[in-house]
């Protein structure tokens, strides 16, 4: 079920853009300030949350990766921090791809634990993907998720993605082989 589709059953028929803001229900996706680098370096050295990531974050995660990170990497694709109550509480966003899977990107997302299992991930991936499909010329969005994070495989499947495949040990992280699991939207879908 799409946000909107979310919002006219509770009667609120509402999605907001302004001020390249993006909000739903509980969250507002936006760009990333220097007062979040604290909450971010917090949320991503928390084992958990680091554990289904990619080894691109690093861990430990320090002052200096997540400074790096508002003023550089966070520009680097179509990419928000995901706030609740006034707090960034997580990232998500879509990174386009280059030559000929250009019309195709991939969507990543973390969360701090705290926010898990209240369907949060599920409105910022319902959010993102509606205004990168109504904003860019992207035809399609894929994840690839460790096996075994099932809250996110869950929030795939609840925004509306599809099951492609499964990559036997495709993934290599801390001494040990993971299937990775792909999931894909089309514009059309």
């Amino acid at each position: 079920m799409n946000c909107f589709s979310l919002f006219k059953r509770l009667k609120l028929a509402k999605l907001l853009a302004d001020n390249n803001k993006l909000i739903c229900s509980m969250i507002t996706l936006r760009a990333f300030k220097q007062h979040d680098i604290c909450q971010i370096v917090t949320i991503l050295n928390d084992q958990q949350v680091a554990r289904y990531l990619s080894s691109k974050i690093p861990f430990p995660y320090t002052q200096a990766d997540a400074n790096w990170w508002v003023n550089e990497g966070a520009k680097c694709g179509i990419i928000k921090a995901i706030e609740v109550d006034g707090l960034c509480v997580g990232c998500i966003g879509v990174i386009p791809g280059e030559f000929e899977y250009s019309r195709s990107g991939e969507i990543g997302y973390w969360l701090s634990q705290q926010y898990w299992g209240q369907g949060i991930i599920t409105q910022a991936i319902e959010l993102i993907t509606k205004e990168v499909f109504e904003s860019t010329n992207l035809n399609r969005i894929h994840a690839a998720v460790f096996a075994g994070n099932a809250g996110s495989i869950k929030a795939l499947l609840k925004s509306g993605f599809n099951t492609e495949a499964i990559l036997k040990q495709a993934i290599y992280k801390n001494g040990h082989y993971f299937d990775s699991h792909i999931f894909s939207m089309l514009k059309t879908e």
